[in-house]
């Protein structure tokens, strides 16, 4: 580890957060790099940190604190370096572990397609983890908001956002076009139009796999009853239909003892209703209009009916199944549809890419927007927290835009490190603020009898119910 990115020493009244037999290891003063963000990003991070602070020291009476180091992306580090993500703030971000970022501008033309996508895909923070709930005062679009209280895990480093594409009317593309239209699409009705650009969508083993794994261990650990596998397989068969499958696999390979799977959960509860029931009747009940059907199908159905009572009703028959944390998958365009209006019924969703990216704003239009929605990008050794919403250079430097979003994530970051009296605090002690209606413009012109906050009056009254809110969290 380097005693200066950037120029700049790191402080001496911290030290760096270790990895060590595959878990974070945080000491009562960890250095946490942070990079404040472009645009309004500036009075957003200055209100958060103490929001944070405040937390921290109340929550422990001094014993832990954050040693705060600044590292540069965005408008800042170009203005200061020259580049718009110096090589060695991802240094930073590799060496010291954990940290936390604010909105940055995407720069235009050729170079970084996303400084953000850039991020995860340089330290692999293959898994975007979205919580999305509702606090109350908050307004809402939707009639019940409080039903919402999803997690979103989203594989972060494939898909689309892989960023292999090609622009129409190039040589490249040409010769792309010409290779699937001649060689890959031969002697089939499907051709590619000459003026078209094409892009790559690869989804693997692997990066679905440690997605959907990590998805299943938070909810076992936060005892949560679901993971929803979310896909367009219907459609994109060998990409979006394969992360079903795969994921699939994970739950039923490597926690067989702690899941089951939504038929598998009808098959076993179907037998426990009555137990003299056959596997043929067993089958009918899971596939209506199985007497339709053709006789190989007919004769699969009956043949997994079987499997899963051979295999599974001693550990899981006799209502265990219950108790087991339950694997179902949802069509992408249906899911849109149920979180707006079954959302209690969804708990951790896992995702590709481009869905969650969709998803997770939608989730977050129900209960706030994404100027209160969190985020974070989370690997195997690394992670970085950050504000899900832009950088609205309108508003920049004008004190008014609602912190929330990364005061959330610092939530997140708090939780992450096992410091989840400091976290609990910071969100009681928001949700409180929101109840008194002391918020910032985007909610009060939403609501009746509000008082209009400035961006660093909100964060002041965060801390200031943080006395009424702390005997809770003892």
């Amino acid at each position: 580890m380097a005693a200066s990115y950037n120029g700049f020493p790191l402080p001496a009244t911290g030290r760096a957060v270790q990895f060590l037999n595959g878990r974070f290891v945080i000491p009562d003063n960890p250095i946490i790099p942070y990079i404040e963000g472009d645009g309004t990003g500036r009075d957003i991070w200055k209100a958060s940190v103490r929001v944070v602070d405040a937390a921290v020291e109340r929550a422990y009476d001094g014993r832990r604190r954050i040693a705060w180091y600044e590292v540069f992306a965005g408008e800042k580090a170009k203005e200061m370096f020259g580049t718009w993500l110096p090589d060695q703030t991802v240094d930073a971000f590799r060496d010291l572990r954990i940290g936390i970022k604010g909105p940055l501008t995407t720069p235009i033309g050729g170079g970084i397609r996303s400084l953000n996508v850039a991020l995860r895909q340089i330290l692999d923070l293959y898994s975007c983890v979205r919580p999305v709930k509702y606090y109350r005062g908050i307004p809402s679009p939707v009639k019940r908001p409080d039903r919402m209280n999803i997690v979103i895990f989203r594989e972060n480093t494939e898909d689309v956002y892989a960023g292999i594409e090609w622009k129409e009317g190039t040589a490249e593309v040409k010769k792309l076009i010409d290779f699937l239209n001649n060689v890959m699409l031969a002697g089939s009705k499907k051709q590619i139009r000459a003026d078209s650009g094409i892009g790559i969508k690869p989804m693997s083993i692997t990066g679905t796999k440690r997605l959907v794994r990590m998805a299943i261990e938070y909810a076992l650990k936060e005892q949560r009853p679901s993971v929803t596998l979310v896909h367009k397989g219907n459609i994109q068969k060998f990409t979006e239909g394969a992360f079903r499958e795969w994921g699939y696999e994970v739950a039923t390979q490597e926690f067989r003892e702690q899941t089951v799977t939504e038929r598998e959960s009808w098959i076993l509860g179907n037998k426990d209703t009555n137990p003299a029931l056959t596997v043929e009747e067993n089958a009918a009940l899971i596939e209506p209009g199985m007497e339709f059907a053709p006789e190989d199908f007919r004769q699969g159905v009956c043949a997994e009916v079987k499997s899963v009572l051979d295999s599974l009703y001693a550990t899981h028959g006799h209502g265990q199944w219950k108790k087991k944390l339950l694997i179902n998958d949802r069509i992408a365009d249906s899911i849109f549809q149920q979180i707006v209006t079954r959302a209690d019924e969804y708990s951790v969703l896992a995702t590709p890419n481009l869905n969650g990216d969709y998803i997770s704003d939608a989730c977050a239009a129900q209960v706030g927007g994404l100027g209160i929605a969190p985020g974070a990008n989370i690997g195997a050794e690394h992670a970085i927290f950050e504000a899900t919403h832009g950088t609205a250079p309108k508003y920049a430097d004008k004190d008014v835009i609602n912190p929330g979003s990364v005061i959330l994530s610092a939530v997140m970051m708090l939780e992450f490190m096992g410091w989840k009296e400091a976290a609990l605090l910071v969100e009681n002690s928001m949700e409180r603020t929101i109840e008194q209606k002391r918020v910032t413009y985007d909610f009060e012109r939403l609501m009746d009898g509000a008082t209009r906050l400035r961006t660093s009056e909100f964060a002041s009254a965060i801390i200031e119910n943080m006395a009424a809110i702390m005997p809770l969290t003892r």
